[in-house]
């Protein structure tokens, strides 16, 4: 069985044959700012990290919903640590749907190219819109839309699940903590809402959706503790088909908000949430990616994982 540990040290059950210790300045760390949500991909001997950020001297979290961007580091290792090297999505101004603020992006190799989905405001608005940028190469140059997917009044924490076709399916949340599906025959679109709520009456968000062993599934966080019976833990769920009938996947909890660094030391995070997945040419995933905050500092946190 695969097991992480709870804030007392208690072993609990979870998805990944061990998450394994740390390095202390493993990861995305960045003097001045909140640093958030990073996903990474490898390409040309180097792993990219895209990863949100917002002025320190502001709050967290509610200060990315008017100054976050979307900004890419690089290492030559998963682990880390990443360097900076430039910001994706600048603020780019009121005629735009995106003008505010850029967030929780996911990166993906379509074809031979790069997408990066995110969610992102309008100047002066608190109405989040899911959307997209393009690239054909993972360094850019980036091409923004001009207009969001049409998915829900507000819409945030999109996550894509690819088809050997190209099609995909793209998984959602709204301000009310409903997870929503849509597909769509390719990147760019149309989309179609297939389920605005694949789980009833529970609170879910920042999803990440994938297809493995014939099933689809999605590891999120567990907002009430309705899922796992613990606040904002990690939790896994399976559907067949992707859209409908999801259930609690065996065992349910993705992770804990404890890790252990490799100096056999241990911390529990305040919140620990977006995870994002790292998977070898085989399709396991080696390493979990998650933004973490602890005593009013926030990082991207890269782990190695044994047996995904």
């Amino acid at each position: 069985m695969a097991f992480s540990l709870d804030e007392n040290g208690t072993k609990v059950e979870t998805l990944f044959d061990g998450l394994q210790p740390i390095p202390k300045n493993s990861g995305l760390q960045m003097d001045g700012y909140f640093v958030w949500g990073g996903s990474v991909i490898e390409a040309d001997g180097l792993f990219h990290m895209f990863a949100s950020r917002w002025p320190a001297e502001s709050s967290f979290p509610s200060g990315y919903m008017t100054q976050s961007e979307i900004v890419h580091a690089v290492s030559d290792n998963p682990i880390g640590p990443y360097s900076f090297q430039d910001v994706v999505t600048p603020t780019r101004g009121e005629a735009y749907w995106d003008g505010q603020m850029t967030h929780n992006p996911s990166i993906y190799r379509v074809g031979d190219g790069f997408v990066l989905f995110h969610n992102a405001c309008a100047v002066n608005s608190r109405v989040r819109k899911v959307g997209y940028v393009t690239g054909p190469t993972v360094n850019g140059p980036w091409t923004r839309l001009d207009e969001p997917i049409p998915l829900s009044d507000d819409a945030n924490n999109p996550g894509a699940c690819f088809a050997q076709d190209g099609s995909l399916k793209l998984v959602f949340r709204d301000r009310e903590l409903k997870m929503g599906i849509a597909e769509a025959s390719g990147v760019d679109g149309p989309y179609r809402v297939r389920d605005f709520d694949i789980m009833p009456n529970v609170k879910l968000e920042d999803a990440y959706f994938y297809f493995q062993d014939g099933r689809h599934h999605i590891v999120c966080e567990d907002n009430r503790a309705q899922v796992s019976g613990h606040e904002r833990w990690g939790v896994h769920l399976v559907s067949d088909d992707g859209v409908t009938d999801w259930q609690k996947g065996t065992p349910v909890v993705a992770y804990t908000h404890t890790v252990v660094w490799d100096d056999g030391t241990r911390t529990t995070f305040e919140r620990r949430e977006r995870p994002q997945f790292i998977f070898d040419d085989q399709g396991c995933v080696t390493h979990l990616c998650t933004g973490v905050l602890f005593e009013g500092r926030t990082w991207c946190l890269v782990q190695p994982v044994l047996g995904g």
